[in-house]
């Protein structure tokens, strides 16, 4: 009897996380993979699990200055996260 293909091996449950301008220089770091924690991540549950917010700032409250991108993409702080996405925070960038 023949035996089953074996199949592909599961996708790695990882975001690249991306962070830019005065964010970034805050932070240290410009890019890193970050392993998803749920099944129904968001960019605002990564936020928080990345320690890129104020102490002060409630887990449900959005910081108002920063923009969220998921695959180069406007979107929501509670839009879903896949493996895979590319998530990026764009705080205010100003310049002349």
């Amino acid at each position: 009897m023949l035996q089953p293909l074996p199949t592909a091996a599961e996708p790695t449950q990882q975001v690249r996380v991306r962070l830019f301008a005065s964010l970034r220089d805050a932070m240290g770091w410009s890019e890193q993979l970050v392993r998803l924690e749920t099944a129904t991540a968001t960019p605002l549950a990564l936020w928080h699990q990345l320690g890129l917010g104020p102490e002060h700032q409630g887990p449900d409250e959005p910081p108002t200055e920063v923009r969220v991108a998921i695959n180069q993409q406007f979107a929501a702080w509670d839009a879903p996260l896949q493996a895979g996405d590319e998530l990026a925070f764009l705080p205010p960038i100003s310049g002349g």
